[in-house]
């Protein structure tokens, strides 16, 4: 394994030691897994009806043990919705999550390191859509192209992917200065071996802190559009059209408001404590660990060219001398 890989590696296997972290964990994995068993977890199908078993309280209020969470003016179980609702919510934005990643640190890493025109016209297309109101923009692109799975998540993929070029961007910028990129480039190591051998594993971690913060940022965006109609299409469940459909209910039907609202806020709530406790490990300013942590980072700054560029450098004085 390169050098250069190995402080990313020992920060993550630290990671469970750290409170939010485990907590974070937890709530994002069992939401990921009651969406991927909802179909045997759940007692119900998600659009399962039965008008005489409508706006029926939750268990503790007046309901039944058959639908625990109570049911929606259609006589559908919240429960087995929101199940089903969470391999909607959380899929789509982890899916939007790792595209606009990949798009996002690769123009990124290309723009910091060419510069020139690549750079300048990266940049131009980031601030044009910085520049424009995105939930208008995610209105009339929903509006005009028609509510559907792909285009709900080319939206959140425009959404996300400028906050991971302008990072990636700055980050490559400042270590091309650093001197285990002019070691590198000195040794004669091509563009792409650098960018992805030395360069890329210093960025990955501030890119992974961004994506937990934009996993939560996007589960708000896309319940905000199925909130409004223009996300996921019924009869698909999803917590922000459970809301939407629950607007005429919240001072008879509480539990039809409650159930999702709690399910978004939660979800949320986890992939924040993911991001905190990652940003706390990689970043040695917010840690509060051993100093020793502290102290290996310029070690590995020095260290990080690849053993074998070394090796190969050392042969080509030898043959010299």
């Amino acid at each position: 394994m390169s050098v250069s890989w190995w402080p990313t590696l020992r920060r993550w296997m630290r990671l469970p030691e750290r409170g939010w972290f485990s907590g974070g964990a937890v709530i994002v994995t069992l939401v990921l897994l009651a969406g991927l068993v909802a179909p045997w977890m759940a007692p119900h199908g998600y659009d399962e009806q039965d008008l005489t078993l409508a706006v029926q309280p939750p268990v503790g209020a007046g309901g039944t043990w058959s639908n625990p969470l109570g049911t929606d003016p259609l006589g559908r179980d919240i429960l087995s919705r929101i199940l089903y609702g969470a391999r909607v919510s959380l899929g789509l934005a982890l899916v939007a999550v790792i595209i606009a990643a990949a798009i996002g640190v690769t123009l990124g890493l290309v723009s910091g390191w060419v510069g020139g025109r690549v750079d300048a016209f990266v940049m131009s297309v980031v601030e044009i859509q910085l520049s424009l109101p995105y939930l208008l923009f995610a209105i009339a692109f929903m509006a005009l192209l028609q509510p559907s799975l792909g285009n709900l998540v080319i939206v959140l993929v425009l959404r996300s992917w400028v906050v991971y070029a302008q990072l990636v961007r700055v980050a490559v910028l400042s270590m091309k200065r650093r001197e285990f990129v002019t070691v590198a480039v000195a040794l004669g190591a091509g563009d792409w071996r650098i960018l992805f051998r030395h360069i890329a594993p210093n960025v990955l971690a501030s890119a992974l802190v961004v994506s937990s913060f934009q996993l939560a940022e996007l589960i708000i965006v896309e319940s905000s559009l199925s909130f409004l109609g223009l996300g996921v299409q019924p009869p698909m469940p999803s917590w922000g059209s459970m809301l939407s459909q629950s607007r005429e209910y919240i001072s008879s039907a509480w539990w039809l408001v409650l159930f999702p609202g709690l399910a978004i806020l939660v979800t949320v709530l986890g992939a924040n404590l993911f991001g905190d406790a990652i940003r706390d490990a990689m970043d040695p300013r917010l840690r509060g660990v051993r100093a020793g942590e502290v102290s290996e980072l310029p070690a590995a700054a020095k260290t990080s060219v690849a053993p074998d560029v070394v090796q190969s450098a050392a042969g080509r004085q030898g043959a010299r001398a």
